[in-house]
């Protein structure tokens, strides 16, 4: 989508032909505040509602996006570009994450007894208790709108926190449009969305408890920062540059497959899309002869039928292109694509060849459609030039022999590995969805853990049994109770009788 500044509103375009979708006001830093100020209201008496109620709100929530899939589905199209089997995943598949959530709320949120760790603790009875942040502020980009927002939405409210969205300014028109469901079933007032570009989020970053933001790496450290100024917790999903490893034991017909679909899902606007392939010699023309007949095959458009839509932006487009350009200059040789369109935020889908390191397209996120496929001599070459990068979100490892793919698994530098498949870790709302190195900071999803991040941690103490009006250690300090003292620390904090006993004191000189 393309936009344009029109006073305090945004001119929303579609990416495929440039055609007007919508005009949308922009939010300022007071609207912000005002937004932000109405949620703190309402989320009191939403922390207090219990567990099950607030899950029986965000199933009807549910079912309202069901409801309306074909609307959602279509408004997600024209703000960006998606086919329609690529906007479906979202405006369907998203609704696990509200269900499971929803549904293990009370669970999750239950108090916790802890063990004691020693003498010294024993004597207490020790607990865990959850409370939710008041207001979370969810900033996300413009590849998913719907998905990236209740990916976190949904475990937030359903810890009892109020939740301020702000989508990207490229797409704001979707995430909005699922929040009005929220209003139209006739929720409490704890979920809103704001619309504008980066003077809204720093206002939203300003105003709310706990921020997940999901973009790129130079804008979040940017909100890093802020939020360290304001001692503010925070959680950030950045860039990526996902290798896949194909070895030479590899289901070829399988790893062509999907690497070829995760690196072109959504015209490669996926935050862990293939961006790199590395083959083992000895396949690699069969592997690299087998992605190019399956790359061109594709087709590339908007209409019911096509494989690959439109980017979102024209400044990807011409990420993309550059990439390819510079390689070739450097090199490298187009097997496929190579062009972008004529009308719309197109690029066709490309395979490079004959790249390396030197090479932005092997370095640099592309987040297009680009896969660019270099000849390794073996495994280890493989694994060390995929942990050559500053980034580390996930990866892809094809092999038939499961044990060495798990062996590989442990020696990449990135948050997720999935063998002989890709994108499977992104729904699996049990695992936790983290960025190493400048990937990110914290993690979304992960059970429990996904939830619980909303949430401040309360520890709590209280004697087992009765007690004396003091403990041994409380005052008044004389030399007797200094001694009893001494002698209860020591059998606490000694391993042994010896030891305990003050039977094995070495002798200092």
């Amino acid at each position: 989508m393309t936009i344009a500044s029109i006073a305090a509103a945004l001119d929303v375009r579609n990416p495929s032909d440039g055609r007007s979708v919508a005009t949308v006001k922009v939010n300022d830093r007071e609207s912000v505040n005002a937004i932000a100020g109405g949620l703190r209201v309402a989320q009191g008496a939403w922390a207090e509602t219990a567990p099950r109620e607030r899950a029986r709100w965000m199933h009807r929530w549910r079912d309202w996006i069901l409801a309306h899939t074909d609307e959602l589905t279509d408004l997600l199209q024209a703000e960006t570009g998606k086919v329609r089997p690529d906007a479906l995943v979202e405006t369907t598949a998203s609704c696990e994450f509200i269900t499971y959530y929803a549904d293990h709320a009370e669970q999750f949120l239950a108090d916790n007894k802890v063990k004691s760790s020693g003498l010294l603790s024993l004597p207490k009875r020790l607990s865990t208790s959850y409370h939710p942040y008041p207001l979370v502020g969810l900033i996300t980009p413009w590849n998913f709108p719907i998905t990236l927002f209740l990916m976190d939405a949904a475990p937030a409210l359903a810890a009892g926190c109020a939740v301020l969205a702000k989508s990207s300014e490229e797409t704001p028109l979707t995430c909005a449009r699922v929040v009005e469901g929220w209003n139209e079933i006739g929720a409490p007032p704890v979920l809103a969305h704001v619309v504008g570009a980066g003077s809204t989020g720093a206002a939203v970053v300003d105003a709310v408890d706990y921020v997940q933001f999901t973009g790129s790496t130079a804008t979040g450290r940017a909100v890093a920062i802020r939020c360290a100024e304001l001692l503010k917790p925070l959680s950030l999903e950045l860039g990526g540059k996902d290798p896949a490893i194909v070895l030479e034991d590899a289901d070829l017909p399988r790893a062509v497959e999907g690497i070829a679909w995760g690196g072109l899902f959504n015209a490669g606007q996926v935050c862990i899309s293939v961006e790199r392939v590395y083959v083992v010699a000895e396949i690699y023309d069969d592997f690299v002869a087998r992605l190019t007949q399956r790359v061109q095959s594709l087709s590339q458009g908007s209409g019911l039928g096509n494989d690959v839509g439109a980017m979102v932006t024209e400044n990807q487009v011409d990420i993309a292109d550059r990439h390819v350009s510079e390689a070739v200059l450097a090199g490298a040789r187009v097997a496929a694509g190579g062009t972008r369109g004529a009308l719309g935020n197109y690029y066709a889908p490309t395979i490079l060849v004959d790249v390396d390191h030197t090479m932005a397209c092997m370095t640099e996120e592309t987040f297009g459609p680009t896969i660019p496929v270099m000849r390794v001599a073996d495994e280890d070459e493989a694994i060390r030039l995929a942990n050559d990068s500053t980034y580390g979100l996930s990866a892809t490892v094809w092999t038939r022999d499961h044990a060495r793919a798990r062996r590989v698994a442990r020696r990449l530098q990135a948050g997720a590995v999935n063998i002989n498949d890709v994108f499977s870790n992104l729904f699996a709302t049990t695992l936790p969805h983290s960025g190493w190195k400048s990937s990110g900071i914290g993690a979304r999803l992960g059970g429990a853990q996904g939830m619980r991040k909303y949430c401040r941690v309360q520890a709590v103490t209280e004697p087992r049994v009765p007690v004396l009006a003091r403990e041994v250690t409380w005052y008044p300090y004389t030399s007797r109770r200094t001694a009893i003292a001494g002698r209860v620390l020591r059998v606490a904090a000694g391993r042994g009788v010896k030891q305990r006993l003050g039977l094995n004191k070495e002798q200092s000189r």
